[in-house]
């Protein structure tokens, strides 16, 4: 069975704008809507827009599978955009980019999505107030950890996705290893570092998109610091941290 993983690098922006209000609904254990959330966009350096996206599982306890197609669509374009499939409880912020050319002016997207009979629908454009600065925060330099699945690899850094393939088979689980770096850069008044400052990466695997069923061993696995290397200037230099292998086993 072949695979696709996506790495997604999801951080706190402190210049992040506010997205737009998410309709108000009561929260249960399971039944209720989810809901895309437009989180703002930005520009791309081919003067291109990308208008970011995540959604919100209003569902306590009950993780929702909707796939690609009328219930799960953007249009125009779509209906597939590279949205999620697999919608875990809760909030998921930033998880995916819609590229829209440099003309796009006051056109918009819209994400339609149908889950336990409800529908939502959430559009997205450039309205100059939801413009955001997902690769620096302004006040200090924090920039995003950037992502890696091999050492040395490509990477991806803020809220772009990264592709690869890998090849498993059923009930063998499969090693997954990615390498992360941050700048240890933190976003407060002062831009100091905190008196007991956390792990600078955390490290989630989730499903994405697809059909059937995926488990990790870990899905939080813990982070090992690697040592810079020697030639690294003191200047530049980002500490790096390897994830232990989590062993997902794909059904």
């Amino acid at each position: 069975m072949r695979q696709r993983l996506i790495g997604a690098i999801l951080i706190g922006w402190g210049v992040l704008a506010q997205g737009q209000p998410l309709p108000v609904e009561p929260v249960r254990e399971a039944g209720s809507s989810v809901t895309g959330a437009f989180e703002g966009w930005f520009k791309n350096p081919d003067g291109s827009f990308s208008l970011l996206l995540g959604y919100y599982n209003r569902n306590q306890k009950q993780e929702v599978d909707v796939p690609v197609g009328p219930n799960n669509r953007i249009e125009p374009g779509g209906p597939d955009r590279g949205q999620p499939t697999h919608f875990l409880p809760g909030r998921g912020w930033g998880l995916f980019a819609v590229k829209v050319p440099a003309d796009f002016g006051e056109n918009k997207v819209t994400w339609t999505l149908v889950a336990n009979g409800k529908t939502t629908a959430i559009p997205a454009s450039l309205k100059p107030d939801y413009e955001i600065s997902p690769f620096a925060e302004a006040a200090v330099g924090n920039t995003p950890p950037v992502l890696s699945f091999e050492e040395n690899g490509p990477s991806v850094q803020g809220p772009l996705g990264l592709t690869i393939e890998r090849t498993a088979k059923v009930g063998i689980p499969l090693p997954l290893t990615v390498w992360v770096s941050d700048d240890a850069k933190y976003t407060t008044s002062s831009g100091l570092k905190p008196r007991n400052p956390n792990n600078p990466v955390t490290v989630r695997w989730t499903k994405y998109r697809g059909s059937g069923s995926v488990m990790f061993a870990k899905d939080r696995p813990e982070v090992e610091k690697l040592a810079l290397p020697s030639h690294a200037a003191s200047e530049t230099a980002q500490p790096t941290a390897l994830p232990t292998a989590g062993r997902g086993q794909f059904l």
